[in-house]
C-alpha cells in the first residue's frame, strides 16, 4: 500500500473537468469501463481532491487516458528513494545466461493507495468522478 503524505500548508483542490472532443471522450469511456470492470477504480462523490483527465497520444496511432495530478503532486511530501545507475545494473547481468523483464497489467496500477488516501486519487471525466 502506498501512502500519500501531504505537506502541512496545502489545501485540497477540486479541479473542473476538461473539454474532450468526441474521439477523446470515447477513449476515456472505454478506459473507465475497463478500470471499473477490473475493480481498479470506483465511483466517488465526496472527495476534497479531484483531478481532471487528459488524453495524450501514444507512440503509435492510439491514445492514452492520463490524470493530471500536478496539483496533488505539488502538495505531496516527496519520497526520497535512491535509484541505481543503469550502467551498474547492466554490469550485474554480465555472465548470466538468462534474465527477464516483467510488465504488469498495462504497466500501471500495480501498487494500491492506502484506503485513507484513495480519495486523493479522485478524477473527473464526462462519465463521473472516480477514485483508485
Amino acid at each position: 500500500m502506498h501512502k500519500i503524505c501531504l505537506e502541512e500548508d496545502f489545501k485540497p483542490v477540486r479541479q473542473p473537468q476538461r473539454r474532450l472532443n468526441p474521439t477523446m471522450k470515447e477513449v476515456v469511456r472505454k478506459e473507465v469501463i475497463k478500470l471499473l470492470d477490473a475493480g481498479i477504480i470506483y465511483p466517488i462523490s465526496n472527495s476534497e481532491w479531484v483531478s481532471p483527465v487528459q488524453v495524450v497520444p501514444k507512440k503509435v496511432t492510439s491514445w492514452r487516458m492520463c490524470i493530471d495530478y500536478r496539483r496533488l503532486n505539488q502538495a505531496t511530501r516527496k519520497d526520497h528513494f535512491p535509484l541505481p545507475f543503469v550502467d551498474q545494473m547492466l554490469e550485474k547481468l554480465v555472465g548470466h545466461e538468462y534474465y527477464y523483464f516483467l510488465d504488469g497489467y498495462s504497466g500501471y496500477n500495480q501498487i494500491a493507495a492506502a484506503p485513507e488516501d484513495q480519495e486523493k486519487t479522485a478524477f473527473t471525466c464526462p462519465y463521473g468522478v472516480f477514485s483508485y
